[in-house]
């Protein structure tokens, strides 16, 4: 289990990306968990989002989406530097 965890919902527009590959390729401190509901009631149909240490993260896309996950990684990397 890494030290930063990324929670997504099942049904959310991101998972047309394989973000768990992606990410847990890339950063190895990071845990990607998939849920069936994040319980955030229709948000998971209105933008891609994802949970990043319980701090909602958002896209317009789910490439966009990705791309500000990665930052918020990075963030939350550097107060374990």
């Amino acid at each position: 289990m890494g030290i930063v965890v990324v929670e997504i919902c099942d049904g959310n527009t991101i998972t047309m990306v394989d973000v768990e590959e992606i990410l847990e390729s890339e950063f190895p401190e990071v845990a990607v968990i998939m849920n069936t509901c994040l319980n955030f009631c229709g948000l998971c149909a209105v933008r891609p989002y994802a949970l990043v240490n319980n701090k909602r993260v958002f896209g317009k896309t789910p490439e966009e989406c990705l791309d500000k996950i990665r930052v918020a990684i990075k963030e939350e990397l550097a107060q374990y530097s």
